[in-house]
């Protein structure tokens, strides 16, 4: 689907996913597609309920969202892209158009 993880970015992040073997979840080899999932609510700005059933069901992808968060797992991705060029420390960019000025 448009938007996915090509092969070669997946190749980049896999390893810095979490395992979720010993989990009472999907195995770990469903973390392309729970990541995916997750790409897919933030790019098309949809509630959790209206995720893509292509990914799966749209409660274990939102239960993982929260987790990875808590494990730090954004953190390390995006400090990794940064490392590696891939990205723009957009942490510190704010588009004036979404934000309201009161004066």
């Amino acid at each position: 689907m448009r938007g996915d993880l090509t092969d070669v970015e997946w190749k980049i992040i896999e390893g810095l996913l979490p395992s979720e073997q010993g989990r009472s979840a999907r195995p770990a080899k469903s973390n392309r597609l729970f990541l995916n999932g997750m790409l897919y609510v933030l790019r098309a700005g949809c509630p959790w309920r209206d995720m893509h059933e292509r990914y799966g069901k749209w409660n274990l992808v939102y239960v993982r969202f929260p987790r990875w968060a808590a494990q730090g797992v954004w953190d390390v991705l995006l400090e990794t892209l940064l490392d590696l060029g891939l990205t723009d420390d957009w942490q510190h960019r704010v588009d004036s158009a979404i934000i309201r000025a009161y004066s």
